[in-house]
């Protein structure tokens, strides 16, 4: 600032004879007040932010007053931005589904051509297929018949209706798992905790018949026994089925479910970095090159004298 009103002083535009004042430069260097619009928009920001504040206090007080445990955040490996999803635990979490939880929850959002590429080969996943039976028809006679499934069928379901299906659980509705990772507070995590965190029900904690007390569940009591422990399914590659390992591979199993596009969504990312990346430095390059010219020339002004 000092610098600038040299330059101005030794320029002679603060002389009388040249008609400018000091008072007249100092109301060209004072802001102007600000306009109707950008006291809105201010007024707007101020808003949303303190909207935003609130929201996640309240978010913060509810989540903290709740009865349940709020389950550790483990190291999987495909939290990170540019990791992908371990396909031999997607293949084993299948198999664990396959022998364990398809006995109560249904995955109807998941066809066996998804398996493809992804945990099995075609040939592998057309066996897998092979093995349910499915209900089509009409044929010719308008009669329905039952043949093998196709790649293009959906897992089945274990129970006709909904309320077959509370019939068989003491009133309880198993959830369906296709996007059971994405529809839980703590997604793999959650999971992970409430399938191995089973234990005995403190000291006034009482139970009905058929629930089972696990602390990661909201209000502790759930209506689901506990289905994973050691050596409860078998793995096809030899890997110990610890109920641990059990655990962690149908978490990974169901992330993947949920998320079907999940590589690709973050090969896509990586791609679309590196193509802003390269976009962006042609970018300032030709801003440089372009206004080079304007940003370093300089106005001196001379008055004529009299």
């Amino acid at each position: 600032m000092a610098a600038f009103v040299g330059r101005i002083c030794g320029s002679g535009l603060l002389n009388s004879k040249n008609g400018v004042t000091l008072q007249k430069v100092q109301q060209f260097s004072t802001s102007r007040p600000w306009t109707r619009s950008q006291k809105l928009a201010t007024a707007a920001g101020i808003a949303v932010g303190g909207a935003g504040a609130l929201l996640y206090a309240l978010e913060q007080s509810v989540s903290a007053s709740g009865t349940e445990v709020h389950p550790p955040e483990l190291p999987w490996s495909h939290k990170g931005v540019f990791n992908s999803l371990d396909h031999a635990s997607v293949r084993r979490g299948y198999e664990v589904y396959k022998q364990v939880c398809a006995a109560c929850h249904s995955m109807r959002f998941i066809a066996y051509r998804n398996l493809v590429g992804v945990s099995h080969t075609e040939a592998e996943a057309k066996a897998e297929a092979a093995e349910i039976m499915v209900k089509d028809g009409p044929d010719e006679a308008g009669n329905y018949f039952m043949r093998p499934g196709k790649l293009s069928d959906y897992f089945p379901s274990p129970y006709p209706n909904e309320e077959a299906a509370r019939a068989a659980n003491n009133g309880a509705y198993p959830p369906d798992l296709s996007y059971i990772a994405l529809a839980r507070h703590g997604g793999e995590d959650y999971l992970f905790a409430l399938l191995t965190g089973y234990c005995d029900a403190p000291a006034g904690i009482v139970l009905r018949d058929g629930q089972y007390y696990n602390p990661y569940f909201p209000g502790g009591a759930i209506s689901m026994a506990q289905a994973l422990y050691n050596e409860s399914a078998e793995y096809t590659d030899g890997t110990p089925a610890s109920a641990a390992q059990l655990a962690k591979d149908v978490s990974t199993f169901l992330v993947w479910s949920a998320d079907p596009c999940h590589d690709e969504r973050k090969r896509m990312g990586i791609k679309s970095l590196g193509i802003i990346l390269v976009l962006g430095s042609l970018a300032y390059y030709l801003k440089r090159h372009k206004w080079a010219a304007l940003k370093t020339r300089k106005i001196a002004f001379y008055p004529k004298e009299k």
